[in-house]
């Protein structure tokens, strides 16, 4: 038995070490509030101010444009949610992909007198050019698109879709939790109003993420009070947090380059090998991101097998973290197309920084011998 292997960054990633030193300063001797006016406060809220122009820097904003939230479900909703409140009700879509945090608050602006349309993808699910026509031709008021799918891994042409979706005179958001520190982003290039971010995606800590916001949109905040964060986001900050976030950015955009190009050998060499287990590759013919490998062998059940690999040390995902108490298929790969049963048994492996070859390699043999195990015992059982 050798040391448990991890294999679900999309879901978390470790705190990297160099974050958690930047931050332990705030969890100690500068404790302080940051809209405090004696020194306490300044120390604070001058480690709020650089960590916001390093998040704007990892995305090429201005830092006024990068609001500090607990994360980026709360990003989400500030947006969408926000936005709508300013707005005159009329048509809002997301794609058939996105993550609940931005459908289910879409969703729930019915209850104030909003359509709510889902754009279709195809079977690699990329937005299809055909369902995006027909919506831009219904001029939407508000419009999501996530830049890539947590489970599949699917990049969008968000610059090109923001375009359009300007044009046609909707405001754009996009969902950047999954692409921060694995893609190159740039929020003037990417043409969107709202662009989300989460720190505990780039090796920084839970609870703290960023909706960098175009400042000619106006939001109604969901939080409201104290007047923090542009009077977008009112509560205490937490500092050490945020610090932390600016932190993981910084790194993140430092080692881009290299940390994409080795996953994105390892997730090649892992599926080499699934392939000659006989697995489908989901969005294989689509542009992924580096790490992230979606899978499934059509007779086996995706949890028993989740389940299996966690006991032999690994840990892996049937899917999306936050919707793994949800029994039913996929919703990603049913808006591919994809047959419910084969759904069912999706896996998904996600790479992170420190994934190593060895460590591919020890999973590829353990889950070829678990694989092999299920079918010798559904042979017997036939």
């Amino acid at each position: 038995m050798f040391a448990p292997v991890y294999l679900d960054h999309n879901a978390t990633t470790p705190l990297d070490p160099e974050v958690r030193e930047a931050m332990l300063p705030y969890l100690d001797a500068r404790f302080g509030n940051a809209s405090s006016r004696h020194e306490y406060g300044r120390q604070a809220r001058s480690a709020i101010d650089d960590a916001r122009s390093r998040v704007a820097a990892a995305v090429g904003a201005h830092p006024t444009e990068v609001i500090f939230t607990s994360g980026g479900s709360e990003a989400n909703n500030l947006f969408i949610k926000g936005a709508a409140a300013r707005l005159k009700p009329g048509l809002v879509a997301v794609s058939a992909i996105e993550h609940p945090c931005v459908r289910e608050p879409a969703r729930q602006l019915r209850r104030l007198g909003w359509r709510f349309a889902e754009i279709a993808v195809d079977g690699e699910g990329r937005i299809d050019e055909t369902a995006w026509s027909t919506l831009l031709g219904e001029r939407p008021q508000l419009v999501s698109v996530m830049l890539a799918n947590n489970e599949s891994g699917v990049v969008q042409d968000i610059a090109r879709l923001g375009s359009g979706a300007r044009v046609a005179g909707a405001l754009f958001h996009c969902d950047a939790v999954q692409a921060l520190g694995k893609l190159p982003l740039d929020f003037r290039a990417l043409g969107v109003h709202g662009l989300t971010l989460s720190a505990h995606k780039v090796y920084g800590p839970i609870g703290v993420g960023a909706l960098v916001v175009d400042k000619r949109v106006d939001l109604e905040p969901l939080v409201a009070g104290g007047g923090q964060e542009r009077n977008l986001r009112s509560g205490t900050e937490n500092v050490a947090a945020i610090v932390g976030f600016g932190r993981a950015c910084e790194l993140a955009t430092a080692r881009l380059a290299d940390d994409t190009a080795r996953m994105a050998v390892l997730r090649d060499d892992l599926e080499w090998a699934l392939s000659k287990l006989g697995a489908t590759v989901f969005s294989r013919g689509a542009e992924r991101l580096p790490g992230t490998s979606f899978f499934a062998l059509p007779e086996l059940d995706g949890e028993t097998l989740v389940g299996k690999m966690d006991r032999a040390g690994f840990a892996i995902a049937s899917g999306s973290a936050c919707s793994s108490v949800d029994p039913e298929p996929s919703h990603t790969l049913l808006a591919m197309g994809v047959d419910a049963d084969v759904a069912r048994g999706a896996i998904r492996v996600s790479l992170g920084r420190e994934t190593t070859a060895t460590q591919v390699g020890e999973f590829v043999a353990s889950f070829t011998e678990t694989v092999n195990q299920l079918r010798n015992l559904a042979a017997v059982s036939a």
